[in-house]
């Protein structure tokens, strides 16, 4: 059976090359090489690249056959596997990161790391790779309650999002049991791209509840934190003034789509009041000239 190094010795074979001169062409101690070809010494990402690039041949060429003998075929080891991982979702293999992960995770030991890798992905915006990771993730999560868990559903939710009526419900109606299992702050964030979910459909009942539920739970968070020290990092995506604000301009649109104008009106004043800040810092203003733009709505209603 073909394996990496029977690719590396037919190559030399054919071309007339000695070990020296490849050595040199991809940059490896001949030592190493030797090793490497000799089945002694296993190869590591970068050895890989600079190997298949003397060969002349497309980066990842050899990606699926690494997989296979270093993490399939051997005991993953994960200083080899956390590269082969981000390599493979630099070039978009996804398949062999499937195919890696779906064995690995039989080893519970690598789901901390391998979380970490996701989150890593998501946020360099490697989405599609993320998303096998954390899926991966949820489906070895042994623990059912785990905020880690929650999280993971999270994004997978957030991932799953389409222009697909049908596929949106199902992603929202999946994640809304894993939204008490967040951090108390992150919930803020979760239910309002739940109720956003929700308004694409027209789902307006569940924007209303959501909305309310999110100027709840912001309500208690604006109470905690003036309890906190004022260094401790802050885990929202924006200042908490947002999450009030936002949530009235949701339940105004709720009453705006069942032609309650008044009542529209009422919840648009509302949220332009709670955008009144002293001193705003440079995000705060920047949020503040964004809810004053959607703001504009209330003369619709008064029309």
């Amino acid at each position: 059976m073909s394996n990496i190094r029977t690719y590396i010795e037919d190559y030399l074979k054919n071309e007339g090359y000695k070990l020296q001169q490849f050595s040199e062409m991809a940059d490896i101690n001949v030592g190493t090489l030797s090793a490497i070809i000799k089945g002694t010494r296993l190869m590591s990402m970068n050895q890989l690249d600079q190997i298949t690039s003397a060969m002349g041949l497309e980066q990842g060429y050899f990606y699926e056959m690494y997989g296979v003998e270093c993490f399939i075929e051997s005991v993953p080891h994960w200083r080899r596997l956390e590269p082969f991982l981000y390599r493979c979702a630099e070039l978009g293999k996804l398949d062999i990161i499937q195919k890696v992960i779906t064995h690995v995770t039989d080893d519970q030991s690598y789901i901390d790391e391998l979380f970490d890798v996701a989150e890593s992905l998501y946020n360099k915006s490697m989405n599609e790779s993320a998303l096998i990771l954390y899926e991966c993730v949820a489906d070895s999560e042994k623990y059912q309650h785990s905020e880690r868990l929650a999280l993971c559903q999270y994004r997978i939710f957030l991932l799953h999002k389409t222009m697909s009526k049908f596929d949106n419900l199902n992603a929202a109606v999946k994640f809304e049991p894993y939204i008490d299992k967040l951090n108390e702050e992150v919930q803020l964030d979760a239910i309002k791209d739940l109720a956003n979910v929700y308004m694409t459909i027209d789902l307006w009942d569940k924007v209303d509840a959501w909305a309310r539920e999110l100027e709840r739970r912001t309500e208690f968070q604006l109470e905690m934190q003036s309890r906190r020290r004022k260094n401790k990092r802050r885990l929202t995506a924006y200042p908490l003034f947002t999450y009030a604000a936002y949530a009235n301009l949701l339940i105004s649109s709720v009453y705006g789509t069942r032609k309650e104008y008044d009542k529209a009106i009422n919840y648009l004043q509302k949220y332009m009041k709670i955008i009144e800040i002293e001193n705003p810092t440079e995000e705060d203003q920047n949020i503040i000239d964004l809810f004053k733009k959607w703001g504009e709505g209330i003369n619709m209603y008064s029309e």
